[in-house]
């Protein structure tokens, strides 16, 4: 049923944890004639349940939510230093408003199981597995006032965290 971890899967998850620090990453989800795609700076990964895994965190309020929940499979890409700025166009500008990859130097690329783009360093194809919202009263007071006033981060409610089994990586 899970996939066991390949020389190239772990490699893979340790690119992925120094780029969600310094680089971030996208997170994308849907199908070639629906998708979005967000950029995320918090995630992790390792393995849960016998399988090496991905976990992304994505605020409901966030386009890329609802093609989160609507489909069993998602990617999340890796980039080099170049590509920052598109990055950051893609976490400012929200895909309800029109086609902000196309503000963008990305490519999109349809794939099995979902989207990337072709210059995505790294690709992981991710299965969902477990979904579920932070509890906001388990949160320490100190990440609480840390996030709290950045953008009132919190007010309009808690991120989902979406763990998923990574089933390929390009």
């Amino acid at each position: 049923m899970f996939n066991k971890p390949t020389e190239r899967m772990e490699s893979a998850q340790q690119a992925f944890v120094a780029a969600i620090h310094d680089d971030w990453a996208l997170v994308t989800a849907g199908t070639e004639d629906s998708w979005n795609t967000m950029t995320i700076g918090w995630g992790e990964t390792g393995t849960l349940w016998s399988t090496p895994t991905i976990t992304v965190y994505v605020h409901p309020r966030r386009y890329t939510h609802r093609f989160l929940l609507e489909n069993d499979y998602f990617t999340v890409q890796l980039f080099g230093p170049e590509y920052r700025r598109d990055l950051a166009i893609l976490g400012s500008k929200s895909g309800r408003d029109g086609d902000k990859v196309a503000l963008t130097s990305l490519t999109p690329k349809a794939i099995d199981h979902g989207m990337t783009f072709e210059e995505a360093t790294t690709t992981f194809v991710c299965r969902k597995l477990y979904t579920h919202q932070i509890d906001l009263t388990q949160v320490s007071a100190e990440v609480l006032v840390h996030f709290a006033g950045r953008n009132n981060l919190y007010a309009e409610g808690a991120h989902l965290a979406y763990t998923a089994e990574i089933v390929d990586v390009l």
